[in-house]
């Protein structure tokens, strides 16, 4: 009755209110692969539990206390580690700043469908049928700087959430983990490993197998950070699609791709949607085939064996006329296991999700309502 009745904006302040005091009581355990309508989020890499003793002190502890919300991680550091400054102000979050990502290139690759790459008319109506969706969300902020080195607070999360009755509901538990993360070998390690347990605190500068260590650049130092922080979230993602696949049948949505998981790539439920096309995989000849596709028309089926992961079969897929847009407005890359999945009937079952319209989100044209279904509720629980 509240939320039917009150403005989004305040449904939303009310929303993180009752979930920090709902999170405050949660009981570290393993996630559940069964379905629950009230599932509470498994706070990940947190030890001991709420209310456990720590006996060498002899008083009640939590490794999750110190890393509870922003402030609570900024409060034990000023106060446990010295020789840092605060950031004054709200940092933005690392996220957002500009970072020097791979130039966007070309990769060619095997076409198994056709002689060279063509253009398909994706056959038959639209059809939903994917079960669920899962996606995951990351953000990361500065603590503090001890010289060079940022002292970072990331949370990420991941969840899947269930089409039932057509509606969406939460699978199993979703995942949260809050850390710290810091290059020790230019940070006050000694203080930082005293404040936070190991479960906690991440080495974003570890040295390399010669025993050499990254440039003390300040920039660098934080693009190592945001690179734990992504593989944090990488790492809920997977544990939630192994959960899926090894217990359940019906389709599931991953938004990115799959390659980087043997068991999730070889499974005949899992399809992977693409959104950035950093890389496209196409050889020169091949780009206006691509970028010529229409609303409703896919690629030719090509086969992808990235180094160090698994092969997929893959495809591109326009989900919306480009006209008056950019080149690459609707265009999606779709991933599925290489044997077992039929182009036109999974591109049809991806064609039925583009409405709702995942609005207001600035990506709309390329994403689901499920995925932006799925990063609005972790926002909400974050």
């Amino acid at each position: 009755v509240f939320a039917l009745s009150q403005p989004l904006a305040t449904v939303r302040m009310v929303a993180r209110i009752a979930n920090r005091v709902f999170t405050s009581e949660i009981v570290v355990a393993e996630g559940s692969g069964a379905p629950s309508r009230r599932a509470r989020p498994v706070m990940c890499g947190a030890e001991p539990a709420v209310g456990t003793i720590d006996r060498r002190k002899g008083q009640t502890s939590s490794s999750r206390d110190v890393v509870a919300s922003y402030r609570a991680a900024l409060r034990c550091v000023v106060q446990r580690v010295p020789h840092v400054h605060a950031v004054r102000g709200p940092s933005a979050p690392l996220e957002r700043l500009p970072s020097d990502a791979e130039p966007p290139h070309l990769l060619d690759a095997e076409v198994v469908e056709d002689a060279t790459l063509r253009v398909h008319r994706v056959r038959g109506e639209p059809t939903p049928a994917f079960a669920a969706f899962l996606d995951g969300t990351q953000e990361s902020h500065v603590l503090v700087w001890s010289g060079a080195a940022p002292i970072v607070y990331g949370t990420v999360g991941a969840v899947i959430r269930e089409r039932v009755d057509r509606r969406l509901r939460t699978w199993g538990r979703p995942r949260v983990l809050r850390r710290v993360y810091a290059p020790l070998c230019y940070a006050p390690r000694a203080a930082l490993e005293e404040a936070f347990p190991p479960s906690v605190l991440v080495d974003t500068a570890p040295p390399a197998a010669d025993g050499s260590l990254p440039p003390r650049h300040p920039a660098l130092l934080l693009e190592r950070a945001k690179s734990a922080v992504s593989r944090d979230r990488e790492l809920l993602e997977r544990e939630l699609a192994e959960s899926w696949c090894t217990t359940r049948d019906a389709p599931l949505l991953i938004d990115g791709g799959i390659a980087g998981n043997e068991l999730v790539a070889q499974s005949s439920c899992a399809v992977g949607v693409i959104k950035s096309h950093r890389a496209l995989y196409v050889s020169d000849r091949d780009v206006d085939t691509i970028l010529s596709l229409r609303c409703g028309e896919r690629s030719s089926v090509i086969r992808i064996a990235p180094r160090g992961r698994s092969a997929v079969h893959s495809w591109y897929l326009r989900l919306r006329d480009p006209i008056g847009h950019d080149a690459l407005w609707g265009l999606v890359r779709v991933e599925v296991a290489e044997q077992g999945m039929d182009a036109d009937v999974v591109s049809r079952w991806v064609l039925a999700e583009r409405a709702p319209i995942a609005m207001p989100d600035g990506r709309w044209d390329k994403m689901s309502y499920g995925v932006w279904n799925c990063e609005g509720y972790l926002r909400a629980i974050r």
